[in-house]
C-alpha cells in the first residue's frame, strides 16, 4: 500500500506523540513528585520534544536530498541536528522558568533538578535523545521508502511485462495469417473450390484469434476448438496426408492457458513436419494434468530439422510468453524421440 502525503503526516505525528509521551512516563511519574510537577513536566516535556523534532523534520525534508548525500548535505544535516538540540534545550529551560513562576518545588523535586541540572548532563541527554530520534526517524523513513520503491518496481515490471505480452500476442496473428495466405495462394491454381473453403475457414479462425488477442489466458476447451478449425483448414490442402489424433484429460478442459499456444505447436508440426513428408504423417496432441501442472504434448511424424532461413518466430513466441506469464515454473522443449518430433509444455496450476 502506498502512503499518501496526508497519511504520512498523520502517521508521523501519531508516532511522535505516542513515542515522546511514553518516554515521559518513565521520567516524571515518580511517587515523590507532586501532582503539579509530575503533570506539568509530563505535558510540557512531551510538547517540547514534539515541537523541536517536528521542526527538525520539516527542515530535513525541505533542505536535504538523502538520495544525493553530498558535502553540502552533511553540513546542513549537522547544523539541523545541533539546531534541534539547541531548540530542545532552550524550550526545556523556558518551561522550567514557567513552572517556577507558578509553583514551588518540594525538596525531592529540587534535589532531582539539582542532580540533573548541570549543563554537561542536560546537553548530553538532549543530544542523545535527538540522536535516538534521528535514528528512529530515518529507519522508519527508509522502510516506507523501501516499500514504495518496491511497489514502483513491481508496477514497472508489470507494465513492462504487459507491453511485452502485447507485443508477443501481436506477433501471433500476422504469423498465422501469413502462413495461411501462402497456403491459399498455392491452392488457388489447383482447386478454386477448396481455396474458397479455406478462405471461409480462415475468416472464422481470424475472427476468433483477434477476439482473444486482448487476453492472457483462455480455457483449454476454447483453444482446442481453434485447433480443430486449423486442422480442418490444413486437411483441405493436405487431405489424407495429414492425420490428427488427440487424447485430452476432460478434467483439464476449463484450465486457462495462453491463447493460440497449442495452435502454434500444431501449425509448426504441420508446416515443418507433415508438409515436408511425401507420404504425410500424424500429429498427436495429448493434454494431461496432475495436482500441480498441466502437460501439453504435440508429437508429429518426422525428424527435427530447423531450416537455416527459419526465424522460429512461433517457438520463440511460446517460450517468451510462458516465461512472462509463469516465470521459471513453466517449461517448453522441442526434441526428436523415436522418429517423432515432440514439443512439450508444462504450465503450473495456480
Amino acid at each position: 500500500m502506498t502512503l499518501t502525503p496526508r497519511k504520512k503526516t498523520f502517521l508521523f505525528y501519531t508516532l511522535q506523540i505516542i513515542g515522546w509521551y511514553v518516554a515521559q512516563l518513565t521520567i516524571f511519574f515518580v511517587d515523590d513528585f507532586s501532582s503539579s510537577f509530575r503533570y506539568f513536566y509530563f505535558i510540557t516535556g512531551g510538547l517540547v520534544a514534539v515541537i523541536a523534532t517536528s521542526l527538525y523534520r520539516i527542515y530535513l525534508k525541505n533542505n536535504i536530498d538523502f538520495e544525493v548525500f553530498d558535502k553540502r548535505s552533511i553540513i546542513r544535516f549537522t547544523i539541523a541536528f545541533f539546531g534541534c538540540c539547541g531548540l530542545y534545550y532552550t524550550l526545556s529551560a523556558f518551561t522550567d522558568i514557567v513552572y517556577d513562576s507558578i509553583w514551588i518545588k518540594n525538596p525531592f523535586e529540587l534535589e532531582f533538578i539539582m542532580d540533573h541540572d548541570s549543563f554537561f548532563e542536560v546537553a548530553s541527554s538532549t543530544i542523545l535523545m535527538v540522536f535516538l530520534w534521528t535514528i528512529t526517524y530515518f529507519t522508519i523513513k527508509f522502510i516506507i521508502e523501501g516499500n514504495k520503491n518496491h511497489l514502483k518496481n513491481l508496477e514497472l515490471n508489470a507494465t513492462l511485462r504487459e507491453a511485452q505480452l502485447n507485443t508477443l500476442k501481436g506477433q501471433v496473428n500476422p504469423h498465422f495469417l501469413f502462413n495461411s495466405i501462402n497456403n491459399i495462394r498455392g491452392l488457388m491454381l489447383e482447386d478454386v473450390g477448396k481455396s474458397q473453403e479455406m478462405i471461409s475457414k480462415l475468416s472464422e479462425m481470424l475472427e476468433y484469434a483477434f477476439a482473444k488477442n486482448t487476453v492472457d489466458a483462455i480455457p483449454l476447451q476454447e483453444e482446442l476448438e481453434m485447433v480443430e478449425n486449423y486442422i480442418a483448414l490444413s486437411k483441405i490442402q493436405m487431405e489424407e496426408r495429414l492425420q490428427y489424433v488427440e487424447e485430452i484429460d476432460e478434467e483439464a478442459l476449463q484450465i486457462p492457458i495462453p491463447p493460440m499456444i497449442i495452435q502454434l505447436l500444431i501449425e509448426n508440426a504441420t508446416k515443418h513436419g507433415i508438409a515436408n513428408l511425401k507420404e504425410g504423417g500424424t500429429i498427436a496432441l495429448k493434454v494431461a494434468k496432475d495436482n500441480e501442472n498441466l502437460f501439453i504434448n504435440v508429437a508429429n511424424t518426422g525428424k527435427l530439422k530447423i531450416a537455416k532461413d527459419s526465424t522460429q518466430l512461433g517457438l520463440k513466441n511460446i517460450r517468451q510468453r510462458l516465461r512472462l506469464l509463469y516465470g521459471q515454473k513453466a517449461s517448453f522443449s522441442l526434441q526428436e524421440i523415436e522418429g517423432k518430433v515432440v514439443a512439450s509444455i508444462k504450465i503450473p496450476l495456480e
